[in-house]
């Protein structure tokens, strides 16, 4: 296959076409969690690789760029202040707030920032700690996405009763107080009501990401029956993620050689989503809508030079309310 300059080869895991197509929990595909966010074990993952063609979302024409609201991805020139990311405090006091106003910029809702995680893969290795937080991540090798029909509008609720729940949470509200307005938040899961979940990703060193670049799916391409519940089992709530199995009509994207002066915008989740709105009945592309969500997964470039440095990123969660 020859390659053009506007797409890259790429190697991607998806679960074996074998696994059982889930909407819901079912305790089939699952993972243990410390208290950390460290793997223990797993059981029912089995996965294969394939390698795919993964377009340059760079090299497409202005009038047929990605976006958030119909592809569940869009890239920003995104500038912000010399961040240490390694310091919880300084992130979620700080970095939080110009991540809140991205998205408001973008989607016009209301938002709240919740979460994050920094990545490397050496950093990982090393077993690297944020400081005041948790340990460094390792980039996520499998095509997923962060969001079910069950732990979406769960993860909202959580956030308005439980605070205690989440370490980022006690830091930045009082004790007792919820983050987002209970009253706020079910409306927003009311007929008619409409929440996203929506991440910012950033790599955060002065050399652009060559190493574990980020793939990612158009959320029109995404079909139910690609949909398998993953279970995380942590010590404090069970999560859900959606792991996908390979599809030829699946088409993924990339943004080569991302600058710490860009985001990149993904959406986890999206109520107002067509599979989201018929409870997995139908894909968000019979529907003329938003999508619901953009598969993605870090990705071996066949083109990243041996000696190429480690990526380092942070993703942070945010909670849009419209």
């Amino acid at each position: 296959m020859t390659v053009s300059a506007a797409q890259r080869t790429g190697s991607l895991q998806f679960l074996v076409p074998q696994t059982q197509s889930s909407l819901y929990r079912n305790d089939q595909v699952r993972m243990i969690r410390d208290d950390r966010g460290n793997f223990v074990e797993s059981s029912g993952v089995k996965t294969e690789r394939h390698d795919l063609t993964i377009a340059d979302a760079r090299a497409l024409p202005t009038n047929n760029a990605m976006t958030l609201e119909r592809n569940g991805f869009e890239l920003l020139d995104a500038p912000v202040a010399a961040y240490d990311y390694m310091n919880h405090q300084q992130v979620i006091h700080s970095y939080y707030r110009d991540c809140e106003a991205l998205v408001k910029q973008v989607t016009g809702g209301r938002v709240w920032a919740f979460d994050h995680n920094i990545r490397s893969a050496g950093g990982n290795a090393e077993k690297q700690k944020v400081k005041g937080g948790q340990d460094v991540q390792g980039p996520a090798h499998i095509v997923h996405g962060d969001y079910t029909l069950r732990s979406a509008p769960e993860r909202l609720l959580q956030l308005t009763r439980e605070p205690s729940i989440n370490d980022t949470l006690r830091e930045i509200i009082p004790e007792g107080q919820g983050l987002i307005p209970e009253d706020a938040a079910k409306d927003a899961l009311a007929n008619g009501g409409r929440f996203a979940i929506i991440n910012v990703w950033r790599n955060i060193q002065a050399t652009p990401v060559m190493t574990h670049p980020l793939a990612l799916c158009d959320g029109q391409d995404v079909e139910p029956e690609d949909l398998v519940v993953f279970e995380i089992h942590m010590p404090d709530r069970i999560g859900e993620n959606y792991w996908s199995k390979h599809d030829d009509r699946h088409t993924f994207y990339c943004y080569p050689q991302m600058q710490n002066s860009e985001a990149l915008l993904i959406k986890q989740w999206d109520s107002a989503g067509g599979l989201a709105t018929s409870n997995g009945k139908r894909a968000d592309r019979a529907a003329s809508g938003p999508c619901t969500f953009s598969f993605h997964s870090a990705f071996h470039d066949l083109q990243t030079p041996h000696d190429a440095p480690d990526r380092w990123s942070i993703e942070v969660r945010c909670v849009v309310l419209y």
